[in-house]
């Protein structure tokens, strides 16, 4: 009997039903193949929602995505539709709130034949993960900030609670990392724990959880040399793990080590659910017109594969999520098929199609 599970997608706003259409079929088309089901629920929520409607995250979709097994979610938001305070609409930080998505998955990967602005030393390879915390930090006050005629306050949320299942999350990962050979198991703490005390807090709740996992190596670096080091020694990393917004901004510094945010998966995941969706937006500047890249997006529903695997204990799920990651990364390494984004003329048809003819192969 096949294992059915309930996927909610939410396919955002601009580029994002574009995307996210040729990811569903191809998820769907391995399910058909595989020991497994996928039943995939298209539920309303976004810019384009909120400005037709007043709502951006309606509560039947809140019940659709906390009711699912995993959850699809494709780029959100426009620039030109805001609430009323002037923020962006964005009900992909709702739902990291409400589900308790609190740890942010960012991987980094170079491998052969990809683009990299980096001067790669031979026998170098870059395959890192950065943990980004997705519910607190200098996000915490988000569209509630204070804000007088003469100055603005934002306030920066750090919790032993929430820090704590970050960090036994994390040092979970870099254990699974080591034991698959992807890395060595060193975990670095980035923060700025010699200016702030909130982050002197952060690291003391990380080295607690350190010495519960003397197999594994940990480390502190500080946000600003992180930053550095992620342009001149990307090679040395294994699994860092971060505030919300040093999070933020690491991790697009990372998509752009692997060439752009078109080919940058990313999850937030707590105890009982998750998200997948790509690093980049919405793109309304290209919307509509065929060229979108969605290999980001296959990369997340590779992620998602993964994560229902381990987490249902279901073997050939897993498999399908490293055969499609790997279908994703040959046709960047090849480089015959590219998006303009990559430095190609493809259109996000032909990308997608060159992912299934690459799985075909596998």
């Amino acid at each position: 009997m096949k294992h059915q599970f309930d996927i909610a997608v939410f396919e955002g706003d601009g580029i994002g039903p574009e995307i996210m259409e040729p990811t569903v079929k191809i998820l769907a088309e391995m399910a058909t193949a595989g020991e497994y089901a996928l039943n995939f629920n298209v539920v309303p929520a976004g810019a384009a929602h909120y400005a037709a409607t007043g709502e951006s995250l309606p509560e039947a979709s809140m019940d659709a995505a906390r009711n699912s097994d995993a959850i699809l979610l494709s780029a959100m938001g426009l620039p030109s539709v805001r609430y009323e305070d002037g923020t962006e609409i964005s009900p992909q930080i709702d739902l990291r709130k409400a589900l308790t998505l609190f740890a942010g998955v960012r991987p980094v990967r170079i491998f052969p034949g990809q683009k990299t602005p980096l001067n790669m030393p031979e026998g170098k390879e870059v395959d890192f993960v950065l943990i980004r915390e997705s519910t607190e930090g200098l996000f915490h006050t988000q569209g509630k900030g204070e804000v007088t005629q003469d100055e603005a306050r934002e306030t920066l949320l750090i919790t032993r609670d929430i820090s704590e299942k970050l960090f036994r999350f994390t040092f979970g990962l870099a254990k699974e990392r080591k034991q698959q050979g992807r890395g060595p198991g060193r975990v670095t703490c980035v923060d700025k724990a010699n200016v702030f005390r909130s982050f002197a807090f952060f690291r003391e709740i990380f080295d607690a959880e350190a010495k519960k996992h003397p197999d594994l190596t940990a480390d502190h670096a500080y946000v600003d040399a992180t930053a550095l080091w992620f342009v001149l020694k990307p090679w040395d990393f294994d699994v860092l793990v971060t505030e919300n917004m040093f999070g933020d901004i690491l991790s697009d510094l990372g998509a752009g080590l692997m060439g752009g945010l078109g080919v940058a998966p990313s999850a937030d995941i707590g105890l009982e659910h998750a998200v997948f969706q790509p690093c980049h937006g919405s793109a309304p500047d290209i919307a509509g017109q065929g060229i979108a890249n969605p290999l980001a997006m296959i990369l997340s529903g590779a992620m998602m594969l993964d994560w229902l695997g381990v987490r249902h204990d279901n073997p050939k799920l897993v498999k399908d999520g490293t055969r499609l990651r790997e279908a994703v990364e040959a046709v960047i390494g090849k480089g015959e098929v590219l998006t303009g984004d990559l430095g190609g003329t493809a259109g996000t048809q032909d990308a997608a199609n060159a992912v299934v003819d690459m799985l075909g192969q596998s």
